[in-house]
């Protein structure tokens, strides 16, 4: 199965598209204090690499960002991409939308969709039982975001979380 790619920027002229079947074939987004957004779309395999492609593409995403944030957006996007294959039918589809401003900082919005579940999506995330090999991806990405919601339908599903991280003041500012 070959995958897709597409990184794009809110400025003319800088939309890349390649089918090169790997997500770190995009070039990495590049965060400037100006502010703005980058948006990485790509296809998931359905199938056990979908956490392993999830992790490769949001790091691509957030090259150049804070270890924290990166550690915790790239095992967001791998529970995400599992819950996706485990319960949901293809196609598998991740979207990591970078907004930065100098004022409100970065926010990343991570988003798994996939062609849809029979199951009802749960009213808050349920707790694994004790041994449970499995059954902590959702109570993993509540701990993690500072906002999720989770949407399940016949004909699609959709996961989706924020994080954010305010921004540094400038060592210039004056008080």
């Amino acid at each position: 199965m070959r995958h897709h790619t597409s990184t794009s920027r809110d400025r003319l002229g800088s939309v890349l598209e390649r089918g090169t079947g790997h997500p770190g074939s995009a070039p990495p987004p590049k965060h400037s204090d100006r502010g703005g957004t980058t948006t990485l779309i790509t296809d998931l395999p359905y199938g056990l690499r979908a956490a392993e492609v999830a992790r490769e593409a949001v790091a691509v995403a957030l090259h150049g960002t804070e270890a924290d944030l990166l550690d915790d957006a790239r095992l967001i996007g791998s529970e995400l991409a599992t819950n996706a294959f485990a319960s949901g039918n293809p196609p598998l589809v991740l979207c990591v939308d970078v907004k930065t401003s100098a004022i409100d900082g970065l926010e990343v919005e991570i988003t798994v969709t996939d062609g849809g579940c029979p199951d009802l999506a749960p009213a808050s995330p349920p707790g694994p039982q004790e041994e449970a090999e499995s059954g902590r991806g959702l109570v993993i990405v509540d701990a993690l975001a500072d906002a999720w919601s989770l949407s399940t339908g016949v004909h699609g599903t959709r996961a989706w979380c924020r994080l954010k991280r305010m921004a540094s003041p400038s060592p210039h500012s004056t008080h």
